[in-house]
């Protein structure tokens, strides 16, 4: 069937405001003057639903159970990410007009907006998948549009064991954290698989503690039975109804956690993040961009100053709020692993630094300098690493 028909019977639908059922369907061809089978109006049925309920061409992509990020450039640029790094595909759009109306239309389904006045959108679909897109002018040439799958489930740490996450006998280090209460960050760069493992890790938190959630877009999915996730809400078309990472974290602190999880750090919530840690909510963690373990308390430093923090105030805090920094690493081959763990420690003037206790080998963790450190810290919490 034609573009152009298409277009025709997507018209007549969109001006009767009608589902395409394929009664309806074959109304509009036969207003149109073409007779079709039963096998080609049912096509015709699939090809319109899908555009203008679900996902269009991408949703076969999106229902890979390996694909973890669709990405759309141009109408004949779609790429996937599978878990091996970027692979452009087949699937191709009739031209740049559908790129941007499936955008605007799962703006739309998001409860946003999308248009000309406000050209970019950054929202999570009913499903949980993450969506961002930007329309021309600002992204040249055509719609760009990416979608991150978020799974239903988490993984369980044997399985990220499997899949090279994990060194082997990495889980038993992993378990001695989670039981001695230990604060942490898990850092690393976009899509190195901090979220997954974060909703891997909180699936080990003991079934009678209490997990508060406080996240921009509702991403971990932990396998645990008493969990309360709250995400952020951006402003409505009056500008009213803005609720802030920082103003959950507050509420966060009146709904009695014993886990306190910030989904990601990334502005002036650190410093209530990090107060609460130092007021007796051990076990509380997030997750944090940063290049390498090393860099981590500086860009604390740097979202503290956001808030007002001074460098010696922040640093006084995070010494006594966090003991680890978990970094993971995405290789040129898209696998995600973690590459270190660091235990952190003050250098003469008073400023935090991080001093690796393992790091990645071929047959498990490796010991590093800090590994007396860390050992001395889950010992304290009745586990050995």
């Amino acid at each position: 069937m034609s573009a152009a028909l298409l277009d025709a019977v997507r018209l007549r639908l969109a001006e009767s405001g009608a589902e395409p059922t394929p009664a309806r369907v074959a109304e509009a061809l036969r207003r149109e003057g073409r007779l079709l089978g039963d096998a080609e109006v049912l096509g015709v049925v699939a090809t319109l639903r899908s555009e203008l309920v679900g996902t269009g061409p991408l949703e076969p992509l999106l229902a890979e159970p390996e694909v973890t990020d669709v990405l759309v450039t141009a109408p004949d640029r779609v790429w996937v990410d599978r878990g091996r790094g970027l692979e452009l595909t087949s699937v191709t759009f009739p031209d740049a007009a559908a790129v941007r109306r499936l955008a605007q239309r799962l703006a739309a389904v998001a409860g946003r907006r999308l248009d000309d006045a406000r050209p970019w959108v950054d929202a999570r679909l009913p499903d949980g998948t993450r969506l961002h897109a930007v329309l021309p002018p600002v992204a040249v040439g055509s719609t760009c549009l990416s979608l991150r799958v978020v799974r239903p489930r988490a993984f369980a740490l044997d399985e990220l064991e499997a899949a090279g996450t994990v060194p082997p006998g990495g889980q038993r280090l992993l378990r001695a954290v989670l039981d001695a209460r230990l604060s942490f960050v898990i850092s690393g760069g976009t899509g190195s698989g901090k979220t997954t493992l974060l909703s891997s890790l909180l699936g080990l938190v003991a079934p009678h503690e209490r997990i508060v959630l406080a996240e921009d877009s509702a991403e971990l999915r932990p396998d645990h039975p008493h969990v309360v996730r709250l995400e952020t809400r951006p402003a409505n078309q009056e500008g009213t109804g803005l609720v802030t990472l920082r103003d959950l974290v507050r509420q966060a602190l009146r709904m009695r956690p014993d886990r306190l999880v910030v989904g990601e750090v990334r502005g002036p919530e650190v410093t209530d993040l990090l107060a609460a840690l130092n007021t007796g909510h051990e076990g509380g963690c997030g997750t944090l961009h940063a290049n390498a373990a090393p860099d981590v308390p500086a860009r604390l430093e740097a979202l503290g100053s956001t808030a007002g923090l001074d460098r010696a105030a922040l640093h006084s805090q995070l010494a006594a709020a966090l003991s680890l920094v978990i970094h993971l690493v995405r290789e040129p081959t898209g696998r995600r692993r973690i590459a270190e763990v660091h235990v952190l420690d003050r250098d003469r003037a008073g400023f935090v630094t991080t001093v690796p206790a393992a790091v990645w080998g071929p047959a498990g963790f490796e010991r590093a300098p800090g590994w007396e450190r860390l050992t001395t810290l889950c010992e304290r919490g009745g586990s050995t690493p």
